[in-house]
């Protein structure tokens, strides 16, 4: 099935979680992946995976299947990543579990979050949860990379992420806008 239609019907199924209409551009996917380089000690985690859009770059950094693990609710897009990439290892589990679901796989130490979660839609107790998740990781020394929206980022639940971010890890790396996706998006990454 073709990604765009795939993730559409995600969308219209449950628009509070996939909070997108279409899957992230190429040139944001790149900026996402930029400067991670996993191993089986140092894994990445792809929380709200989706169609693959930022996997299809991840793939390519990734060594092996003990390197990764991505997080993704939708059971439909988790049957269709494990058989797009079945070189990769896929949970469908919610983000509010992240840290149980990393412990389950047996994996070695996230050392990169890559994060594609909608936390502008999210109920904030749920985004509340999920950082609380995050940080767990973070304390062991952890890098975090989500993007926002140019039109959102102003959104108070978008300056929540980046206070609550700021408050415990420092500024953010912010990078230039990236005007070819749909809509325009900056990454931001925190590291300790």
């Amino acid at each position: 099935m073709n990604e765009n239609i795939e993730f559409l019907q995600a969308f219209f199924k449950n628009p509070l979680k996939v909070g997108a209409i279409t899957p992230s551009s190429p040139e944001l996917a790149q900026k996402m992946v930029e400067e991670i380089s996993p191993n089986k000690k140092n894994i990445v985690l792809e929380l709200g995976v989706g169609t693959g859009a930022i996997t299809k770059f991840l793939q390519e950094v990734v060594p092996d299947k003990e390197s990764y693990l991505g997080i993704e609710i939708d059971k439909t897009l988790v049957r269709s990543l494990r058989k797009n990439y079945a070189n990769l290892r896929f949970v469908c589990g919610n983000a509010c579990d992240v840290f149980a679901l990393h412990q389950k796989s047996k994996l070695g130490k996230v050392g990169c979050i890559i994060c594609c979660l909608p936390f502008v839609s999210l109920p904030n107790e749920v985004g509340e949860e999920i950082f609380a998740e995050i940080d767990k990781f973070m304390q062991t020394g952890c890098v975090f990379r989500t993007f926002q929206y140019a039109h959102g980022f102003f959104f108070p639940s978008a300056v929540k992420l980046r206070e609550y971010m700021e408050t415990r890890y420092g500024k953010a790396e912010k990078s230039p806008l990236i005007m070819k996706n749909v809509p325009p998006a900056y990454t931001l990454t925190w590291k300790t």
